[in-house]
């Protein structure tokens, strides 16, 4: 298993919107994220807006090819790139970039 931490930067101006968009994240999306291996997935928003992502994935790459595929992530990715700075034109998942992990207490 291989767990993954990301960081993303949400507008400090959007965080509240952020924050409410994912409330009720979309019964589909959920469904695809499960599907596509994504598991103990969370997010975490400091309030300037610094995006902490974790989750738990058997193959991180193949989990993320596995939601690249799928028309809901398309869709959502689309309406969440508007939250984030510095996505150099990449969708939000897109930029993810996981940390190195130097330290775990299991």
């Amino acid at each position: 298993m291989q767990r993954v931490c990301f960081l993303l930067k949400v507008r400090s101006e959007m965080v509240a919107e952020y924050r409410e968009r994912h409330r009720d994240v979309w019964a589909d999306m959920l469904a695809a994220l499960s599907r596509a291996g994504w598991r103990n997935y969370s997010l975490f928003l400091r309030e300037d807006g610094l995006l902490v992502g974790y989750l738990e994935t058997d193959d991180f790459e193949a989990a993320r090819a596995a939601m690249d595929a799928t028309e809901v992530n398309t869709r959502w990715q689309a309406e969440m790139a508007g939250f984030f700075e510095a996505l150099d034109g990449q969708a939000p998942d897109a930029a993810m970039r996981p940390l190195s992990e130097v330290f775990h207490l299991a």
